[in-house]
């Protein structure tokens, strides 16, 4: 034996059978069967089906345990673990710049990727920044903000009126959810009355 690789120690499974050092469980087996018991005991019993007794609510008082397989048990919790981080979505702040004197073409280009963003749930913080002598013409900056926070008004609202710090001034838009308009419904004839004909243009004379 290598003394500089000593052997590998077993790792120790917690909260599983041996590992539980709760003295009394309340023990949860395959066929709906509850009861509280010595843990030594619902231990010996998931063993003689074959299953392991694994603790799930450590906390609860007595905690409780549940007899199965510890194989699919991970498999279980890491299916779980992976749904929920594909499903969690982090928010980002887009930042997208202008100057006071941007044009209609660059304008629209940047609303466009701002409306994605917004769309895609994110934040988006507009811009303006100010260069040399611009800076005595904030308010084209301010106007211009808020012309962009109104166009998104649709996809976004503005976390408040823009705000100058140094040579910037900007804006930041949160997302809001669309309101989808409820169908109309069709008018229904009212209760005994006739069905309106339509006219038939081979009986109208010409």
């Amino acid at each position: 034996m290598n003394p500089r690789f000593p052997p590998r120690r077993p790792r120790i499974r917690e909260n599983v059978n041996e590992a539980i050092r709760a003295r009394e469980v309340r023990a949860v087996f395959p066929d709906g069967s509850v009861e509280v018991m010595p843990t030594p005991a619902a231990i010996r019993r998931a063993q003689e089906l074959g299953l392991d007794l694994i603790l799930i609510a450590p906390t609860a008082e007595p905690p409780v345990a549940k007899a199965m397989d510890y194989g699919q048990w991970q498999y279980e919790n890491k299916k779980k673990q992976h749904e929920a981080k594909r499903k969690q979505h982090i928010i980002q702040v887009k930042e997208l710049k202008f100057r006071p004197n941007t044009d209609d073409h660059d304008y629209d280009f940047k609303k466009n990727h701002a409306i994605r963003f917004l769309q895609e749930g994110n934040r988006v913080k507009a811009v303006v920044q100010f260069r040399g002598r611009e800076i005595a013409h904030t308010d084209l900056g301010r106007k211009l903000l808020i012309r962009f926070a109104g166009d998104l008004a649709q996809y976004g609202a503005a976390e408040g009126m823009p705000r100058q710090e140094g040579r910037n001034a900007h804006v930041i838009i949160s997302p809001v959810k669309a309101v989808v308009p409820a169908p109309k419904e069709k008018s229904k004839p009212e209760p005994g009355s006739a069905p309106v004909a339509k006219p038939n243009p081979e009986n109208n004379p010409s």
